[in-house]
């Protein structure tokens, strides 16, 4: 059944009601179709998906954000309007490995990524093709979706994924526990699972 939203509201939908998260297979899908691009381009990709950050965040990222032996990559927030709010954002530590080999030590204030916006949307737009993602769903901003439906999922508190996507007001956070179909079901079986 067709799904019917307000444009103007947060939704994880479209005002025709089609998704625009990646679901975890599209997510597990993605991870896999990054093997076959440049290593530079994998660990693009593979920061948005571990960290759900946006496409310019990503992209302002510098070797002194990594925290390698902490697992955290410090994101230095795009919609706070302010200098200096950062969020820390945890990862996993064989990926953050594979960044230090892949962009090498660096200096303090180098970018990881001195590539412009449109460059990178073009190398997640390739990823998600290969990886055969949906329409709506294969974007930058589906990929940060996905990460708050998989957080979620995963058991993570609305209000540590609230810090971690960088939201001022909760209330934006819990579009994420607006979820449908196959997430909605699991999460439901874990619940009918639970014995109280």
């Amino acid at each position: 059944m067709a799904r019917t939203v307000p444009a103007s509201s947060l939704s994880l939908y479209t005002g025709s009601g089609r998704r625009k998260y990646l679901t975890a297979h599209e997510r597990e899908r993605f991870v896999a179709a990054v093997a076959s691009h440049p290593p530079e381009v994998a660990t693009f990709c593979l920061m948005l998906a571990w960290t759900g950050c946006r496409i310019t965040e990503a992209l302002n990222l510098t070797h002194a954000d990594l925290d390698i032996e902490g697992g955290m990559v410090s994101v230095r927030s795009l919609k706070k309007r302010r200098a200096g709010v950062v969020r820390e954002v945890p990862v996993p530590l064989a990926f953050l490995a594979c960044v230090r080999q892949v962009h090498g030590q660096g200096r303090s204030g180098d970018r990881l990524w001195p590539i412009g916006r449109t460059t990178a949307w073009r190398h997640v737009k390739v990823v998600m093709a290969l990886a055969g993602v949906g329409e709506t769903a294969a974007s930058p901003k589906g990929l940060r979706h996905g990460f708050g439906v998989h957080a979620l999922r995963s058991g993570i508190p609305l209000n540590l994924l609230q810090r971690w996507l960088g939201h001022a007001d909760i209330a934006t956070t819990a579009i994420y526990a607006d979820v449908m179909g196959a997430e909605e079901r699991e999460i439901a079986t874990r619940m009918w699972s639970t014995r109280t």
